[in-house]
This record gives C-alpha cells, sequence and structure tokens, in this order.
C-alpha cells in the first residue's frame, strides 16, 4: 500500500485503524469492556496479520453507545442487545419507508 492509498483511507468509517489500547483510551473504558462486547457479537474487530484487534471509527461509535448504557447500570450483554435490536428497528423502519414510498408511486392518485 502507498502512502496515497493510505490517506483514502482516513474519511473510512469502516477502515480499522485503531488497536484495542487506543480504542479504549478514546473511549475512557478497559480493554476487558472491548472484549466483552466482542464476545457479545456486539462488533466484531478486524484482525491485524499479528492477530492484534482493530477498530473502526464506526465500531467505537457503537461501543461508546454500550458504554453508555452500562455507565446508566445496565449489564454488558442487556446493553448489547439493546443496540443490536435498535439497529434492527432502524432497519425495519427504512425498508418499510421504501416499500411506502414504491407503493404511493405506483398507485394512481384518487379522482374527486
Amino acid at each position: 500500500m502507498t502512502a496515497d492509498d493510505s490517506f483514502g483511507r482516513l474519511d473510512d468509517d469502516d477502515y480499522p485503524a485503531y488497536t484495542m489500547g487506543r480504542a479504549a483510551a478514546m473511549l475512557g473504558t478497559t480493554q476487558g469492556f472491548l472484549r466483552a462486547i466482542g464476545e457479545a457479537r456486539l462488533i466484531t474487530p478486524l484482525r491485524s496479520e499479528g492477530g492484534h484487534r482493530r477498530y473502526s471509527r464506526y465500531q467505537l461509535r457503537i461501543a461508546a453507545r454500550a458504554r453508555e448504557l452500562v455507565d446508566g447500570g445496565m449489564a454488558v450483554d442487556a446493553a448489547c442487545r439493546i443496540i443490536i435490536l435498535e439497529d434492527q428497528l432502524e432497519e425495519a423502519q427504512r425498508i418499510n419507508a421504501e416499500y411506502r414510498r414504491a407503493a404511493e408511486s405506483s398507485t394512481p392518485p384518487a379522482s374527486p
């Protein structure tokens, strides 16, 4: 990879740019917390060639949401489940909106 290729990834939310230590420091949490949300399958960090976990900005945003819930007194597993359900609900709402738009565009207007 050239330097030019690397610069193109600076804006990529899915590029696994952060080590576990750096990710934990950015979130103000422990590496154990990141392992726990990984075990709960909330996020799946990519692995470097040496087997080290690498996190993307997108994954860090999800981890930050989990931390908010845990800091509010929720168990890690429950927080992860809530975030997964929120994501599923958002996707279902998006799909429903697409279906509604498609149905409205194919239905002729009602005559007065």
